[in-house]
């Protein structure tokens, strides 16, 4: 059995997508998928699979909620090696990482878009794009921010999805005590 770590875009965000963690856990267990557990809210869910093909899985995933809630939701499945080396490659100060956002990103985007997007410069935020993640450190409000999950989705034209330093945490921990 393989740990997987799903990261949900956009529900239970403003009203939207509501998506109750209970509910989620039980559909995704009576699809197949072993010691489902769910951390707060905004969909992340942990789990364990003999399966694969993480292609797969998302697309499992996809389907299952989109037949059970009747709405989209894009998945994105990491393993804890992948989600640690995201954590880990942070090219920011600790103190600055304690702070950070990781907006983690479902597609490789075009290097011309990269460049493009990075030349945007806002008072107190800043921002390193990688492959697969945006490195995100703001000194007021995430809320607040420019350099919100929309505005990187809008320049680099793919999906993505943000998690705080502490979910990071959490998340790499409960994806731990399952091996």
């Amino acid at each position: 059995m393989k740990t997987y770590i799903a990261l949900l875009r956009g529900v239970n965000v403003s009203g939207q997508k509501k998506i109750p963690m209970a509910e989620l856990r039980k559909l995704l267990s009576k699809s197949g998928l072993k010691n489902v557990q769910t951390y707060i809210q905004s969909g992340n869910v942990i789990f364990q699979s003999s399966a694969e093909n993480i292609q797969e899985l998302e697309l499992e995933i996809h389907v299952a909620i989109k037949k059970h809630f009747g709405f989209e939701v894009p998945i994105l499945i990491k393993t804890p090696k992948d989600l640690q080396r995201i954590f880990d490659d942070c090219p920011f100060t600790e103190n600055q990482k304690a702070n950070s956002y990781f907006t983690m990103l479902y597609t490789i985007p075009d290097k011309i878009l990269i460049d493009e997007a990075s030349k945007a410069s806002y008072l107190n935020e800043v921002f390193i794009i990688t492959n697969d993640c945006i490195y995100f450190h703001c000194s007021m409000s995430y809320g607040k921010a420019k350099c919100s999950n929309n505005f990187f989705e809008r320049k680099l034209k793919v999906t993505a999805t943000a998690r705080n330093y502490k979910t990071m945490v959490k998340l790499l921990s409960l994806s731990a005590d399952l091996k």
